[in-house]
């Protein structure tokens, strides 16, 4: 029988199938895919076979090939990764100015990685009541620069449900990632589209101006106007894997650009003579923070660097 991988808890997967039952199911022990070195060898929105026992569960027999996935480096073992989700349209990242801080370090980060597994990225700017005048030139900076580069950005604010209408449309019949910090209001911004979800939100700390995890485990949720929302914890960290050195300027489309112009082919622009991206920025067609991001993901050749807070 095959069906949809909508929930993932740990040591059990949630299955819908064809027919519209939910089946709880594991994975055999010697289930493993073939290159890929993962925590979880299956993800949400990932499509299975079940073979279902007399007990009413099943065991995940095979998988289908994916269109897509993203991918971190796993917290716990430096040379495994986790997938997040597979088969994805897009994914909505939430990001807020303060309440908490989002890093531009993540941002980029996140934004390289969907580059990488080509997963078209929005960025959502959350919690717009909140801004002083400061933050919210702060915000409009943000937008000018990633929506320059190619990345449609919005704003909202969940909790009055300014800016909802927009985004509702723009999730119509799509499978959409919803990613970002605990705190941003991702839980608030599920709420508000799927009233009946009545998930829990959390509060913000006030010491570290950082949020506490609400959800514990990734899930696919179904829109009213049709369409999935995949729900996953927050994350502190974006570590990235399986980007080799020369193809990290790939996943960033402005630099990228530039790159075509360097005197070498396999050029780091970091310090040769000749290189077009060094010279576009230091003439301001290439941010300073994108490109100390650019430098921060070659740096995670050292084993300890994603282990960081972005």
């Amino acid at each position: 029988m095959k069906g949809l991988v909508i929930k993932n808890t740990g040591s059990w997967y949630t299955v819908q199938t064809e027919d519209g039952q939910f089946i709880e199911s594991k994975i055999k022990g010697n289930f493993r895919l073939k290159g890929i070195r993962t925590t979880n060898p299956i993800a949400v929105g990932d499509h299975v076979s079940i073979d279902i026992n007399k007990e009413g569960t099943a065991f995940i027999s095979a998988i289908e090939p994916r269109k897509n996935y993203i991918i971190r480096r796993a917290s716990n073992l430096s040379k495994e990764a986790h997938i997040i989700a597979a088969n994805i349209d897009k994914a909505l990242l939430v990001v807020t100015v303060n309440h908490p801080v989002t890093t531009l370090i993540f941002i980029d980060r996140f934004l390289a990685t969907a580059e990488a597994y080509q997963i078209p990225v929005e960025i959502l700017f959350n919690k717009i009541d909140l801004y002083v005048d400061e933050e919210r030139e702060y915000m409009e900076g943000l937008i000018h620069l990633y929506s320059t580069i190619g990345y449609s950005c919005s704003q909202l604010c969940a909790r009055t449900g300014e800016g909802l209408e927009p985004l509702k449309k723009k999730l119509k019949g799509q499978i959409t990632l919803l990613s970002g910090h605990s705190g941003v209001g991702k839980s608030t911004i599920i709420n508000a589209l799927i009233p009946e979800c009545n998930l829990k939100t959390g509060d913000i700390s006030e010491h570290h101006n950082t949020g506490m995890h609400t959800t514990t485990f990734s899930e696919m949720l179904l829109l009213p106007e049709g369409g999935y929302l995949i729900d996953t914890p927050g994350i502190k960290g974006f570590g990235t894997i399986d980007m080799e050195g020369v193809e990290i300027s790939h996943y960033f489309p402005e630099i990228f650009k530039f790159s075509a112009n360097c005197r070498f082919n396999n050029c780091t622009h970091t310090h040769e003579p000749g290189c077009a991206v060094l010279e576009a920025l230091n003439e301001h067609y290439i941010s300073e923070s994108r490109y100390r991001s650019y430098l921060n993901i070659l740096e995670d050749k050292n084993e300890k660097k994603y282990r960081e807070e972005y």
